[in-house]
């Protein structure tokens, strides 16, 4: 009978959450669902030493705001509790006995001066990547080495050790990887790596395959960082007798900087302003302690809708021509072997386009909101209709939430100053006279359409010999203060009669000293 399809999604509590790692959480995700299965979250910190306060909290909030449902979870619970490695302590004990039982794993009581010597003897010796293996463990304190009663004599003693694994010297490991194919290294090329490590606490290479296993995980999609580590896993499955049941996996292509030079990293966000987190997150700096910020999508005014869209095509393609997909249906979309092997260019334009077309899709109802809250927020009144009115014309013009405020206060506030270009090239004594006539008939003849207002400025015109081509960039400046915005006749329209009236006089009346026969 075919396993449920279980995948994880495994971060380290060592700081905020990556955007490489938020998607690495919805590739599992769509794949989960996409399958009928499950999707899990295992909190990995058995190095304690890098554990970071609050960013466990930060992970559960990113995910729940990117709308990545968890089916178990430290914070949720399941039938495989506890989710967070540092409380499974106890049980990682037992597997690496027995593969020390097994002659797979050994002890070893290396200090630190000796395992320094020995790197230092092999870089003299010109070895191009010194390392314990097969070959080096030979000539170190371990229990393929020592005598049998001196290694328990050492063991009762308390003896500082750490238990390796004992990596064959001669043979070839093979996977199938979903993404890349077959996958074949050399064992020479794999170190003995630390399982057990003195304090007591399992690395992240037993404890992850003894979690993945007990948890009944049938897929790991992870980062192509975790690549030179599958060999490893691939023997220790091997070795503890679980290869029957080894998950099948998938190592996606790495995230590059917009310029695809390198890995992209938070320092290329700081550098080139935009974020590199799905939320903002406040910590510190590791030389001089001093509070930091660094900023997220969800702060920065990114939809999270937008984001995952985005995201979702960091590395996959769904084969047409489609690009705006909701979670839905990229889930019915979503298949591994449309994910690229080549590494995925970080491009900033893109996240923004993506976010413009999400505003625009929203009801003006929903957008009015942003505004209304905004200006709740800066003292000024305005009645729904107007915010939806506003939102209606401006939404083909914004990126972000916050954009209705920043690019629509002309709404509220009669311009101060006016843009001096279209001033000094459209301004002159035929355009001021043409303005002052519409601006006195507004409020007579009080149009009540856009349609409306401008076939009283047409007539208007005609009746002072002015086209109007000559006096339009002059009209907006003079009511907004701005070269550009949305169409000139709804805005009009929504700013009413009298108040166009005014804007319009003032701005004759300012620019006057300006105008030129």
């Amino acid at each position: 009978m075919e396993r449920e399809v279980r995948v994880r999604f495994a971060p380290s509590p060592t700081g905020p959450l990556h955007i490489g790692g938020v998607r690495t959480a919805l590739y599992n995700y769509l794949l989960a669902r996409k399958l009928g299965g499950k999707m899990l979250l295992r909190i990995e910190d058995t190095d304690q030493n890098r554990f970071v306060p609050g960013a466990e909290q930060y992970i559960q909030d990113s995910l729940a705001w990117c709308g990545i449902e968890l089916d178990e979870s430290p914070w949720k619970g399941g039938p495989h509790a506890p989710y967070r490695q540092s409380e499974r302590k106890p049980m990682y004990m037992q597997y690496a006995l027995q593969l020390i039982d097994s002659g797979h794993a050994y002890y070893a009581f290396d200090t630190p001066e000796e395992l320094d010597a020995m790197r230092a003897r092999l870089t003299a010796a010109k070895v191009p990547n010194p390392q314990y293996n097969a070959i080096t463990r030979s000539q170190m304190r371990n229990s393929t080495t020592l005598p049998e009663d001196e290694v328990k004599q050492l063991l009762d003693a308390g003896t500082p050790y750490v238990i390796r694994l004992k990596v064959p010297r001669k043979e070839e490991i093979r996977f199938n990887d979903l993404i890349r194919g077959w996958v074949v290294v050399h064992s020479s090329a794999v170190d003995d790596k630390v399982l057990m490590k003195s304090d007591g606490m399992p690395t992240y290479h037993l404890a992850n395959i003894v979690d993945d296993h007990l948890m009944e995980i049938t897929h790991v999609i992870r980062g192509e960082e975790w690549l030179p580590s599958a060999p490893l896993h691939v023997l220790l499955y091997r070795y503890l007798g679980w290869e029957s049941t080894m998950p099948q996996f998938a190592h996606l292509p790495l995230l590059l900087k917009p310029d695809g030079t390198g890995k992209l990293s938070k320092r290329d966000g700081d550098r080139l302003g935009f974020p590199v987190f799905p939320l903002e997150w406040h910590g510190t700096d590791a030389e001089t302690g001093a509070p930091t910020v660094s900023s997220g999508y969800r702060e920065s005014g990114y939809l999270p809708d937008a984001f995952i869209n985005f995201l979702a095509f960091l590395g996959w393609n769904p084969g047409t021509q489609q690009e705006l997909f909701s979670m839905d249906e990229l889930i019915e979309a979503f298949s591994i072997d449309r994910v690229s092997k080549s590494p995925a260019r970080f491009d900033q334009h893109k996240v923004r386009w993506y976010n413009e077309q999400y505003l625009r899709a929203k009801p003006n109802a929903e957008l009015a909101q942003y505004l209304l809250d905004a200006l709740h927020e800066h003292g000024v009144d305005c009645t729904r209709e107007k915010a939806e009115q506003i939102a209606s014309v401006m939404k083909e013009r914004v990126t972000f939430p916050q954009d209705f405020w920043q690019e629509a206060q002309y709404f509220f506030q009669a311009p101060e100053s006016y843009d001096e270009q279209v001033i000094s090239k459209k301004w002159n004594a035929a355009t001021a006279n043409a303005l002052a006539a519409f601006a006195r008939e507004l409020p007579t003849a009080a149009p009540s359409t856009p349609d409306e207002i401008k076939a009283l400025l047409t007539q208007v015109l005609e009746r002072e010999g002015v086209k109007l081509g000559q006096v339009m960039q002059a009209l907006r400046v003079a009511i907004t203060g701005a070269a550009a915005g949305p169409d000139l006749m709804e805005t009009m329209h929504i700013l009413g009669n009298e108040d166009i009236s005014q804007r319009i006089l003032t701005a004759v009346e300012r620019l006057s000293t300006r105008a030129t026969a």
